[in-house]
């Protein structure tokens, strides 16, 4: 925890959200699988960094929706970062009913700037409508994921996907059919994964 929290410049209240909030991971993954078992020991550099790096990239972002948000990677590492930021907002939007379950019982215990919209994201036009940055996490893939979001969003709107080790292809597969503008930042503490900032995204003519 702390070598991971040293290289971030987070207040000491940040810190002990973000303790919870892992604490809170590790409980329920005895009973619903929020992240992959074998990476459970390195939940720190794994998974809560990605946040914390994602945050970094894209600067404090007064409202947030995050897709598919499963255990709350990293929503909810955004949530716990905009509660120092008065006027700032995550929306996570999750289908599954018990790992929404799970995300609003941590924005309840944590008292997060956060609502969970249990409902696919097809669905969701209305968040994501409103949000002025969109993340998504291990979701899907990059050609998948411009045609989930482009129907409900702005082209000024920003979206932070983290992607690992086959973004080349996917960034490749993805300009066969969408014209968007991208900014690739490679991570700070893992080889090959990167933030795709992209932006201007349509379809391509048929």
């Amino acid at each position: 925890m702390m070598a991971v929290l040293d290289r971030w410049p987070v207040s000491r209240e940040t810190r002990d959200r973000l303790a919870a909030y892992a604490s809170l991971v590790r409980t329920w993954q005895k009973h619903i699988n929020l992240v992959a078992p074998s990476t459970l020991p390195t939940l720190w550099s794994r998974h809560i960094e990605d946040g914390l790096w994602l945050d970094s990239v894209a600067g404090p972002v007064r409202h947030w929706a995050d897709i598919g948000s499963g255990g709350g990677f990293p929503g909810l590492v955004l949530a716990c970062l905009a509660a120092e930021r008065p006027g700032h907002h995550v929306d996570l939007v999750e289908a599954n009913a018990k790992k929404s379950a799970f995300l609003r019982t941590v924005i309840r215990e944590l008292s997060l700037p956060a609502n969970v919209h249990c409902q696919r994201i097809e669905a969701a036009g209305a968040v994501l409508e409103q949000a002025g940055a969109i993340s998504a996490r291990a979701l899907a893939s990059l050609e998948s994921l411009l045609g989930l979001v482009a129907p409900s969003i702005e082209p000024k709107t920003v979206c932070y996907f983290l992607k690992g080790r086959a973004h080349e292809r996917e960034v490749a597969d993805a300009t066969a059919h969408w014209h968007f503008d991208m900014v690739k930042h490679p991570s700070r503490t893992e080889a090959e994964s990167v933030i795709l900032e992209i932006r201007n995204c349509r379809p391509l003519a048929a």
